[in-house]
């Protein structure tokens, strides 16, 4: 999958549509500078992406990026309809094979003025409700036809919402099982994150070994238990410093760090600066 880092959005630049009729191919493409989105609403296209099989049969989409040779893997054997889209984007992006810790629990900045998240998107899939995606790119030919300000703020519009409904796809067919797991463990540990952990307790709250918990949370967040509940008394804390005259010692057994000494040590280690510190530079 693709991970999109916004703000900014990736904003659309140009669609199309094409038909291809028994043997046709699609044109081979090097390092084209922009990511091209193909949805067949007929027939079927056979592509490649280096050394990656990307079909797309009616119904479904793919995903190819800007940096990265396409070429046809074979005729297409039946005529064949398809819509295309290029778009780009100025924010960061990278080839994901999970979804790491949420981002509201790595950022440094407790109160930032944008608030920054990551969306993803399958290199390829089947529509569940292809007839919107159809109408939505149907759409944005029209407004193709209509040059003015207006037009043009409605396609990127009608673009996101393209986005939006990709992602939203990739959703409805349901999390692996690992991150089934993990996402009850965190919301277990977000629940209880004043207490002190105990593994028994969240074996037996999700009827799982302790060690399998571990492991899904690991490969799901990237962390163990401790670490994820870790971070987010860190957050917590974070949040009580600016915004509550509390005594340190005080916001250390709010959040449940117990002692004063292990509070100061976790929040040194993944803020960079002691709890005293992070209150007076971030307090008018």
């Amino acid at each position: 999958m693709l991970q999109f880092i916004a703000p900014p959005m990736p904003h659309y630049i140009v669609s199309g549509e094409d038909i291809y009729s028994i043997g046709g191919k699609h044109a081979n493409r090097s390092n084209i500078g922009v990511f091209d989105l193909i949805v067949v609403t007929r027939g079927s296209l056979f592509l490649e992406e280096g050394s990656m099989a990307l079909p797309v049969p009616a119904g479904s989409y793919a995903l190819l990026r800007p940096d990265r040779v396409h070429r046809t893997a074979m005729p297409c054997s039946e005529e064949t309809h398809f819509y295309w889209l290029h778009f780009q984007t100025l924010g960061r992006w990278f080839e994901a094979e999970e979804k790491p810790l949420p981002p509201s629990l790595l950022e440094t900045e407790p109160y930032a003025r944008i608030e920054y998240f990551s969306f993803y998107l399958q290199r390829s899939g089947k529509l569940r409700m292809p007839s919107l995606v159809f109408d939505a790119f149907r759409h944005l030919l029209q407004l193709g036809t209509e040059p003015s300000p207006l037009a043009l703020y409605k396609q990127q519009q009608l673009f996101h919402e393209i986005l939006l409904h990709l992602q939203e796809e990739d959703e409805t067919r349901g999390d692996r099982p690992y991150e089934r797991v993990a996402e009850k463990a965190a919301v277990y540990l977000r629940r209880h994150y004043k207490e002190p952990l105990s593994y028994q307790r969240l074996a037996e709250e999700l009827h799982f070994h302790q060690n399998h918990i571990a492991l899904c949370m690991k490969k799901t967040f990237g962390c163990t238990p401790l670490g994820y509940v870790t971070r987010y008394r860190v957050e917590m804390a974070k949040r009580l410093l600016i915004h509550t005259d509390d005594p340190i010692g005080r916001i250390a057994e709010e959040t449940g760090f117990g002692s004063f000494p292990y509070f100061v040590r976790c929040f040194t280690k993944h803020v960079g600066v002691q709890p005293r510190a992070f209150r007076m530079e971030h307090r008018v």
